[in-house]
């Protein structure tokens, strides 16, 4: 075991893989000789040299229709986008050539692309989108989004072995500010399985990513007033844990749907609509959402600190179900 921080964790994870097997290979911008925008893959170039450590030009379409034609030669591409927001420069190649190569012609896409995502870090409305909606509506994709340095390793293991394409969400507020062990040996975290970061029998909150910090600090803030909240956390996205999740509702009766990203049209809306349609009968409250404002994200940071959902907003509309 070694205590290390999530972007450590991701780090390790790659570092693996790439020992482990000599098909897998990354590219983006700047990740070579600088280590990546914010040094998730510093050191690789130095041990797996520039033919698998490739500084990419800035295209963003390019570096997915790179990643895509490799992977179909038989590699295992790992791309990164510098920042999520930055994909919508490669969207048509995901969504139309990528997500529907296999649907096509039966043949598998085995890649991975890294989107850094999320606010928190002062990098206002171009550098701070949490972009996972627009692809969970995109059929021949999975999503996968780590809270926690074990989860980031193991599903960065696991994204790199699955024959589908998997987009890999990572929260830049979560790279330094969260510490925990990892094992050291082989270990993957199974894309489409939930977590339980925390048991309840209340209130269930379901979220992923920064949600999950922020929904443990709430429920453990409403464990002192009486109220035990369940903590469910994703990690895939797409396919989501449904088995999970209907256990948890049926337990609790109560739901709180937590995520960063903007909440018209966003995860929680189909979570929401899963509920209703197949546990209405055990639900004692609405289904509830919790998420930012439907506007860009502000770059002042009074502004951003009024943006983005915390655990004290978590805390105000758990307590507002528990009153239900």
């Amino acid at each position: 075991m070694a205590m290390l921080t999530y972007i450590e964790a991701i780090n390790e994870g790659l570092r693996d893989e790439m020992r482990l097997d000599p098909t897998v290979f990354l590219l983006g911008e700047d990740i070579g000789a600088y280590g990546g925008a914010f040094k998730a893959t510093k050191g690789l170039l130095e041990e797996f040299g520039a033919d698998r450590v490739i500084d990419t030009v800035l295209a963003e379409g390019a570096i997915i229709g790179a990643a895509t034609g490799s992977a179909l030669a038989g590699l295992k591409p790992v791309a990164e986008m510098q920042f999520s927001d930055f994909v919508s420069n490669g969207f048509n190649q995901l969504v139309n050539v990528t997500a529907k190569y296999h649907y096509r012609n039966f043949i598998p896409v085995p890649m991975v692309v890294r989107l850094p995502s999320g606010g928190g870090i002062r990098g206002g409305p171009f550098h701070s989108a949490n972009t996972e909606a627009w692809f969970f509506h995109t059929p021949g994709l999975k999503l996968v989004a780590p809270s926690t340095p074990y989860d980031a390793k193991g599903l960065i293991r696991a994204a790199i072995r699955e024959p589908n394409p998997v987009l890999y969400f990572e929260y830049k507020y979560l790279y330094r500010h969260i510490k925990s062990e990892v094992p050291d040996g082989d270990y993957e975290v199974p894309i489409g399985a939930a977590d339980i970061k925390r048991t309840g029998s209340d209130i269930t909150v379901i979220t992923y990513g920064t949600g999950v910090h922020w929904s443990l600090e709430a429920a453990e803030t409403l464990s002192r007033e009486g109220v035990e909240v369940e903590v469910l956390d994703l990690r895939t996205l797409m396919p989501f844990d449904r088995k999970a999740v209907l256990s948890s509702v049926e337990k609790t009766g109560k739901v709180l749907i937590v995520h960063e990203a903007n909440l018209t049209g966003g995860v929680g809306a189909e979570l929401s609509a899963f509920i209703g349609a197949e546990a209405f009968r055990h639900l004692d409250a609405p289904v509830r959402r919790l998420a930012s404002p439907d506007t860009p994200v502000p770059y002042a940071p009074p502004l951003e600190d009024a943006f983005l959902p915390n655990a004290q907003k978590t805390a105000e509309a758990l307590r507002s179900l528990a009153a239900y």
